[in-house]
């Protein structure tokens, strides 16, 4: 066994009991294994990255314990009476469990959001499962950054100190994408900012040519504080980008650059964003003039920055009367963020929220009539349990479940299974896996055999011809993690999900405790809670 082992960089150790620093404790000249290190002398800054040669075609997490986790809770069932809802036996069952949610003032089926999907390949060759996917199960799909400047088919005209866009294939393909089938009521397509954006005027384009009504300011937070990266894999893109004012290393209009690239020796180029900088007033003036613009939905958007600086991201959204607020927690990408960053950088979600419900809290304490954003926390939710541990930690606030790698491995596995299903390439052992006899013929497994909802789907939507990625999505969101969520909201007697709080969950864990008591937050260990009425109960019985 190697213990040394970094998935994420394709790096091991030669021996099984490596130093904490990841290296062996006889490192040898003649060793064929590539450590971090030794990788490192040969690829450089390419080592600061999940593995280049699945750029565009995965996602990246960290798989660090971060000593507080959602698992540190648990749910708390009860056995009497009925909440938001006719308490009669033949009402109470889980499918009658209501899971709509508001996002600012976007009505939805569920409690999700997909978190900003920017300009990164793996975003953009997904685009179409994730936002079909997204209007199909009524939820809202964020845009990201940087879209705009990275269509090459993007028009632009003067427009001071910087260039305008007029129009843009990629940025119209993805709002249009999500119409095709949102039924014009539950979830929307949010349009997101940032420094590069904000120059080349991306907001002004979608309200004024695409009526978008959505719109999202993000805080820095692009590969995780840096800006955002992508790897281009042409010469000519990498000075196209440059042109429209993206820093882009190694620089592409270097003659000698340009020879090494002719000659081979550099694989690719890295386009990098600005995290800009904002000040109080600049972002209260921001939202303001949005405002007066007539933009619906205000949103914010922010990564696990230090406290103090979150504080201040939840004070001017508070102040600015935004409508919506995403907080990003440790962890993972969808682009190009550093492995160190995302292993030892920012605060990890569990964290995060404690201390943004707990400055919530503050805030209402101040001043009880303050009007407090929606609210949504992101960060390696993939599950129904942590959703709903997740928005019962943030009661009263939190309305939504941001997500962005778990959705994107629906759609790429829904994509991988259509595809199998085309060239009938499914194997046994994929047959076992989806629950299939074991006599089944691969070569005979069908699309509304593998996807449990595409018959339904193919009948609400008979003029439109379904995509597999699209179904994949939908069938996670509403399927698993709805039905998911009113089986557990039964299980609480709560049949409407605002009525979930903080009593529904109870600490397991002495570091949830702590981090809990620390912010006030009122959840209770498990051993304490309920316990007055514990006593109560049993002292009252007539024994």
């Amino acid at each position: 066994m190697i213990t040394h082992r970094n998935s994420m960089l394709g790096t091991r150790t030669r021996v099984e009991d490596s130093c904490e620093s990841g290296l062996c404790p006889i490192c040898i000249a003649d060793c064929p294994v590539f450590c971090e290190v030794s990788k490192s002398a040969l690829r450089g800054r390419e080592v600061l990255y999940p593995m280049r040669e699945y750029f565009g075609d995965s996602t990246a997490g960290t798989p660090k314990d971060f000593g507080f986790s959602y698992s540190d809770f648990q749910i708390q069932f009860e056995v009497r009476g009925a909440e938001g809802i006719e308490a009669h036996e033949d009402s109470v069952i889980f499918p009658n469990a209501d899971v709509s949610s508001r996002w600012g003032n976007i009505e939805q089926k569920l409690p999700i959001v997909i978190a900003g999907l920017g300009s990164t390949y793996v975003a953009k060759q997904n685009w179409e499962g994730l936002a079909e996917g997204a209007a199909m199960a009524g939820v809202s799909i964020t845009v990201g950054e940087n879209v705009v400047g990275m269509d090459p088919n993007a028009t632009f005209e003067n427009g001071g100190e910087y260039p305008q866009v007029v129009d843009t294939e990629d940025m119209k393909f993805r709002v249009e994408t999500f119409r095709d089938y949102w039924d014009g009521k539950h979830g929307d397509v949010i349009i997101q900012k940032n420094v590069e954006d904000t120059r080349l005027g991306v907001f002004d384009y979608v309200t004024s040519k695409l009526d978008i009504e959505s719109l999202e300011i993000k805080f820095g937070q692009g590969a995780k504080a840096i800006g955002g990266e992508v790897r281009l894999n042409t010469l000519e893109r990498a000075q196209l980008l440059q042109d429209r004012g993206y820093l882009v290393i190694p620089d592409p209009s270097d003659p000698v650059v340009i020879d090494q690239w002719k000659k081979g020796l550099i694989p690719d180029f890295e386009r990098h964003s600005r995290v800009g900088l904002s000040s109080t007033e600049d972002v209260l003036e921001e939202i303001d003039s949005l405002r007066e613009r007539g933009v619906k939905n205000i949103f914010i958007k922010t990564g696990a920055y230090r406290p103090a600086a979150t504080a201040w991201i939840i004070r001017v959204g508070v102040e600015g009367g935004v409508d919506g607020m995403t907080f990003d927690g440790a962890g993972g990408g969808t682009g190009m963020s550093p492995v160190s960053m995302m292993n030892e950088g920012s605060i990890p979600t569990a964290y995060l929220q404690a201390l943004v419900i707990g400055c919530l809290d503050m805030i209402k304490k101040k001043n009880p009539n303050a009007k407090i954003p929606t609210i949504a926390m992101a960060g390696g939710f993939a599950n129904e349990t942590q959703m709903f541990k997740s928005l019962a930690m943030g009661a009263p606030y939190q309305t939504c479940i941001a997500m962005a790698r778990a959705p994107i491995t629906a759609a790429m596995k829904g994509e991988y299974v259509g595809k199998v299903i085309d060239e009938n390439t499914a194997t046994p052992a994929m047959l076992n896996n989806l629950g299939f006899p074991r006599n089944k013929e691969p070569d005979t497994l069908t699309l509304d055999e593998a996807f449990v909802e595409w018959d339904h789907l193919e009948r609400k939507f008979p003029d439109q011809k379904l995509n597999p990625a699209s179904v994949g999505v939908y069938t996670y969101f509403a399927s698993k993690l709805g039905i998911g969520l009113k089986q557990l909201l039964a299980g609480t007697r709560k049949f409407k999900l605002d009525l979930l709080d903080r009593e529904d969950i109870a600490c397991i864990s002495q570091r949830a405790v702590d981090v809990c008591k620390h912010w006030e937050l009122g959840i209770d260990s498990q051993e304490n809670l309920d316990m007055e009425l514990v006593k109560k109960e049993i002292y009252s019985g007539n024994y």
